[in-house]
């Protein structure tokens, strides 16, 4: 790599000046020149401007800092200084509202962050928070770059500092587009969302190389770090798409949902679908018998605008749905039991799933719907080992702490626990309805009755379907509840989704006082 930098003089007449100033920002514009380029090109990848005129409106990126160079001299590195520094910052427009970017550039010195380049990220960091803007990092990067020692180790700890800091004040928004290791996989981490390309972008603490060095296991990049590992095992990341473009385009998309920052409301979109739209598809939906599974996605896309459910985590806990919608223009985030996958119930990774979700729409003043069909916690040693216990406290805490509007449907099974916990009366719920179809009780109506009736059973065991039946006459449906204020209503399900939009717009200016304190201290 050569250096690409002009020797400090000062040319002679406006236009000799005017033709320095076109020269300097082509060759800032070139990266890691046309070579480097051309590589990047070859892996379907690409360059860090072309990410950010993909991203953003039309004409509307400007540049900061275009210029700046590192200021390492060891190992050679005086004699390969690219102007930029190895990436592209500055702030423009997504949809007409405008949001600060920074582009990591693969092409020079492979991303590496040094010390330049990590101040050049923090100065678009401090103006997001600054101005109440959301952050997007469209991150390739190889990590600290070696070269510069511990001022890179340090550019990184004050990017860290930053994103803790602007933590529910400005959504950030993380895209991984290449091989992102050690530092580089740590700041995405800590951000609100985390997007990446399928088959294309990597995360990882240490590389296939180091692992084999170290523990003897060979391992590829895919499935160590791949796009599907982190969206289906590990639950990193949030969403992803098949190439950069759809991911970049996926960025949009969510952005659309949430507000620019926690001081504001998500923007409301004009919709054609009717606020008191009923849907009598509803009434049907839920089976006959207690234990087949139906698909929450189709009572979701009954009620919310225009069937339209941005799913956020789809491949990972799919036991527990959670994403964005809206009802009546307004941005709502969804969870919701999936009865189709683990019949619905709560193990560990849907817990600690939903908890981050119900967090991250609490801080950007985002309503949290419930739609529940939950028969309890999965049970099994694997999952108590595994800390079932402190896992699941995560997400009552989330619901707990939630001061945005709670709304909660409950349309089939609500269970032991696992009821107290997804938004109920009892944490401080707004709005609590049930179908006619719920069973609102300790647990089933077949292990309740196993432990209730155990000596009549011993006695007489034909007696069981004739318990069970009184069970459920008695205990497992809505009215008990809702005789005691636990619910508010039990309703059509037809009516579903005027009840609620109705709700929204009831609940819209609801202030909760929080007690004095630093902050409390969620069972992680």
């Amino acid at each position: 790599m050569t250096t690409k930098t002009h020797a400090h003089h000062t040319p002679a007449t406006a236009a000799e000046r005017l033709a320095d100033l076109h020269r300097r920002q082509e060759d800032a514009a070139k990266g890691g020149g046309a070579d480097a380029i051309a590589k990047q090109h070859a892996k379907g990848r690409l360059t860090a401007r072309e990410r950010i005129e993909l991203l953003l409106d039309p004409g509307t990126f400007v540049e900061w800092d275009r210029y700046r160079i590192h200021r390492c001299h060891a190992f050679n590195m005086a004699q390969k200084k690219v102007a930029g520094d190895g990436v592209v910052t500055g702030y423009g427009k997504i949809d007409g509202r405008v949001v600060y970017v920074f582009s990591q550039d693969f092409t020079v010195f492979g991303g590496s962050l040094g010390e330049v380049h990590a101040e050049k990220i923090c100065k678009v960091m401090d103006a997001a928070v600054k101005t109440g803007r959301p952050l997007i990092g469209l991150n390739d990067s190889g990590g600290a770059r070696i070269q510069e020692g511990v001022e890179s180790l340090g550019g990184y700890a004050e990017i860290f500092w930053r994103n803790v800091q602007a933590s529910g004040v400005v959504p950030q928004i993380s895209v991984v587009l290449g091989p992102c290791a050690g530092g580089a996989v740590y700041s995405p981490a800590i951000t609100d969302f985390v997007l990446m390309v399928d088959r294309s972008s990597y995360m990882f603490i240490t590389g296939p190389d180091v692992v084999k060095t170290v523990t003897g296991e060979t391992i590829s990049f895919e499935d160590l770090g791949g796009a599907d590992v982190h969206n289906r095992i590990s639950g990193v990341a949030h969403l992803m798409y098949p190439s950069e473009e759809d991911t970049l385009a996926g960025v949009r998309y969510l952005l659309s949902f949430l507000p620019d920052n926690n001081l504001e409301s998500p923007p409301i979109v004009p919709t054609d679908d009717p606020a008191d739209r009923q849907e009598p598809r509803l009434r049907d939906i839920i089976p006959d018998v207690p234990t087949r599974p139906y698909d929450m996605k189709e009572v979701i896309a009954l009620i919310v605008d225009d069937g339209e459910f941005f799913e956020i985590h789809p491949h990972f806990a799919p036991n527990l749905l959670t994403g964005f919608a809206r009802l009546g223009g307004r941005t709502v985030g969804l969870v919701a039991n999936q009865p189709k996958e683990l019949a619905g119930t709560l193990d560990i990774n849907a817990s600690v799933k939903g908890a981050r979700f119900v967090r991250t729409c609490d801080a950007y003043n985002i309503p949290i719907v419930t739609f529940e069909d939950v028969p309890g916690y999965f049970p099994g040693s694997t999952q108590e080992h595994g800390g079932i216990i402190r896992h699941g406290a995560k997400l009552l805490y989330a619901y707990c702490e939630a001061t945005v509007p709670k709304l909660t449907v409950i349309t089939r099974k609500a269970y032991g626990g696992a009821y107290d916990v997804l938004g109920s009366k009892h944490i401080r719920a707004d709005l609590n309805l049930a179908w006619p179809s719920a069973e609102v009780a300790v647990m089933g109506a077949e292990g309740a009755t196993q432990i209730l009736y155990r000596g009549q059973l011993a006695e007489d065991p034909s007696r069981k379907d004739d318990l069970i039946a009184e069970y459920r006459t008695r205990f497992a449906n809505p009215y008990i509840a809702a005789e005691r204020g636990f619910l508010d209503d039990v309703i059509d399900p037809a009516q579903t989704r005027p009840r609620l939009i109705d709700a929204l717009s009831v609940l819209a200016d609801k202030r909760v006082e929080r007690p004095r304190r630093k902050h409390g201290n969620i069972p992680l």
